[in-house]
């Protein structure tokens, strides 16, 4: 359990320059085609929760608030669940700077956060995940992207990586405490609308009848879940420094993950996809998919120049 089995396929796309990669994992469908609805969730035991966990998966306590556990459907090398010990929602505020521990103490490994809507399989049982190491492109990427400076606190400064088609910000950190402070004037600086409550799907062909090509949960920019921006975060700590980046989202899942026929593909983007590695959980899906789909795929889950210019037009006048 933990470690990635043998029957990964992987393959590489370019899209617009950056580097991406493909796997073929068909045991992740668990997560990709996971109903995250406030009644399905309500009608199904938390997989995370000590009581509802196989025997076999064994757990390590870090600090008296989360347990380590190995994935039972690997996607990285060596990939872990961080849970809290708390049945409690899944939400970032206040918990960043456990990120940046994790990440400091395990450096052989990158931390990441799936927002409630925006890949996260149990969005009622707050938890963290760790994969290997330069296992994601965009780990390296950075280096030639660093583009745009934003905003600066202490010693941790905000980018905004150049022809990304993620629309990436990427926090460098030489210090905790000023890695927090910047962070949590980036996440406020998200523009708090909540036009309507947004239900969660599935695949037509999987649970339930949608709309073809229609996703019912659509996010307005910065649409909260109680207080939580749409993000995904990946971070990781080398060389005495941290690096934190931050996906913001516009949408939880792509069109074609509602399509009907051969024109849907089972694909739900997460921090392991926007880092550089996006998981397909059917053949058919991971033969289908190229450069172009792959990019209208980033192109409707991520921020876009209008969303960007918004959220700078915010961050400055947070100064």
């Amino acid at each position: 359990m933990g470690t990635q089995g043998e029957d990964i396929r992987t393959k590489a796309l370019n899209v617009g320059g950056v580097a991406f990669h493909v796997q073929f994992n068909a045991a992740r469908i668990r997560s990709s085609a996971a109903k995250t609805d406030a009644v399905s969730i309500a009608h199904r035991p938390c997989f995370l929760c000590k009581e509802n966990r196989p025997p076999t998966q064994t757990s390590k306590d870090w600090k008296g608030k989360y347990e380590i556990l190995e994935n039972p459907f690997p996607i990285f090398p060596q990939h872990l669940t961080i849970p809290t010990y708390e049945h409690i929602p899944q939400q970032l505020q206040g918990r960043y700077a456990d990120m940046l521990a994790l990440a400091k103490e395990f450096p052989h490994f990158t931390v990441f956060f799936n927002g409630p809507r925006c890949g996260a399989s149990a969005p009622d049982h707050m938890h963290f995940q760790a994969g290997s190491r330069l296992f994601m492109p965009i780990e390296q990427q950075w280096q030639e992207r660093i583009g745009e400076h934003l905003a600066v606190a202490g010693k941790a400064r905000l980018h905004l990586m150049a022809n990304d088609p993620r629309n990436t910000l990427l926090m460098i950190a030489d210090e905790e405490k000023d890695a927090v402070t910047l962070f949590e004037r980036v996440m406020k600086a998200f523009v708090t609308k909540k036009d309507s409550p947004i239900p969660t799907g599935t695949p037509s062909n999987f649970e339930g009848k949608l709309e073809a090509g229609k996703d019912p949960h659509a996010l307005t920019l910065g649409e909260y879940d109680e207080g939580e921006p749409n993000v995904n975060v990946l971070c990781y700590y080398e060389n005495n420094q941290w690096f934190t980046f931050i996906f913001p989202r516009t949408q939880h899942r792509p069109a074609c993950y509602f399509a009907e026929g051969d024109d849907q593909m089972v694909i739900s983007p997460a921090s392991v996809d926007l880092g550089g590695v996006f998981i397909t959980v059917r053949e058919k899906d991971y033969e289908r998919l190229n450069a172009i789909k792959l990019e209208h795929i980033l192109r409707e889950v991520c921020w876009q120049d209008t969303e960007i210019e918004t959220f700078k037009n915010e961050l400055n006048a947070r100064t």
